[in-house]
């Protein structure tokens, strides 16, 4: 086993193969990025406090400090251990094995195949084109998800969870006051979306068309349905949207207590042949006013040469009688 303590900015690279990475900050920022290539990289660019404890061993490398176990990671509040910060960079290879713990700081995690878990207190949580499966956990702090083709495990008390351009076949929300946005087009696999909240808003955007048997309701919120094959019904106290949207393979379950709920339909794609212009409309077919060999086009005063065009009488006695004189 290595071991290094990092009490100043510095930088680390690592040999020997890295198959998981464990990481627990308190304060500051985590980048966590997958690479091509086999070794690992750590760059600390600023540290207050206690030093990081940096270990390597049997292709596991840990950067955190001794006294925040990952084990009830949620429940650590020694306010004391608060008064640290950092800002920690780690190049990783992509399958690498991603487990990200933040008090009060800010995590990125991009590009990872393997399985990534975060695990936040008050720190927001962004997580970009991961294909691995992913859980996140928060106690106050949000998480944003781009292009996630992995399954997606969320839960909060109060953090917001928005998803963007999902295309994982699976995602499974709790949240107790946070909202959920959640934009997908699920590829392979049909989807399987179930969130639940108390009192947090829910907003769904599926593809159309799509195929999955929903069933959406809330006790008391208000609901908004953009697919005509599903039926709204309840007025007055718990709402519910139900139906089967194509061939009903796939599954989409959300409810919530006070929250509204709102199911949106995704516009279709620019390379969809349907939505293109036809031809003979598109203003590129129009002739060019600049061309001289176009007939319509307007003629050149300067040139001696230049006639006026076909089917124009070329004296005021043969014009229409309507002329009007400007």
């Amino acid at each position: 086993m290595s071991e290094w303590s990092v009490a100043e900015p510095q930088k680390l690279t690592f040999d020997a193969p890295v198959r998981t990475l464990h990481v627990r900050v308190v304060n500051g920022t985590v980048n966590v990025v997958g690479t091509d290539e086999v070794s690992a990289r750590l760059e600390v660019s600023e540290i207050e406090g206690p030093p990081l404890t940096v270990t390597q061993s049997d292709g596991t490398l840990s950067v955190a400090y001794d006294d925040l176990p990952w084990k009830g990671f949620l429940k650590w509040l020694d306010r004391k251990g608060w008064r640290r910060s950092a800002v920690v960079s780690l190049a990783v290879p992509a399958g690498t094995r991603v487990e990200v713990g933040v008090v009060g700081a800010g995590a990125v995690v991009s590009g990872i195949e393997g399985r990534t878990e975060v695990k936040g207190v008050t720190g927001d949580t962004t997580l970009v084109g991961l294909s691995g499966q992913v859980r996140a956990d928060t106690v106050s702090g949000s998480v944003e998800a781009q292009g996630i083709t992995g399954d997606l495990r969320f839960n909060s008390v109060s953090g917001d969870l928005t998803v963007f351009e999902g295309a994982g076949s699976s995602v499974r929300a709790d949240s107790v006051s946070g909202s959920m946005i959640v934009d997908i087009d699920p590829t392979g696999a049909p989807a399987d979306i179930g969130l639940t909240s108390v009192s947090g808003e829910i907003a769904i955007r599926l593809p159309h068309p799509t195929d999955a048997d929903v069933e959406a309701n809330t006790a008391s919120g208000s609901v908004s349905n953009a697919f005509e094959d599903l039926r709204v019904s309840g007025q007055w106290g718990a709402k519910k949207i139900t139906g089967r949207l194509g061939s009903g393979s796939g599954k989409l379950r959300a409810t919530t207590v006070s929250g509204s709920i709102a199911l949106l339909r995704r516009p279709p794609t620019e390379e969809d042949p349907s939505d293109e212009v036809p031809p003979t409309a598109s203003p590129s077919d129009a002739t060019d006013p600049t061309d001289p060999t176009d007939p319509t086009g307007p003629t050149d005063p300067t040139d001696p040469t230049d006639t006026p065009p076909t089917g124009t009488p070329p004296t005021d006695d043969a014009a229409p009688t309507d002329k009007k004189v400007l």
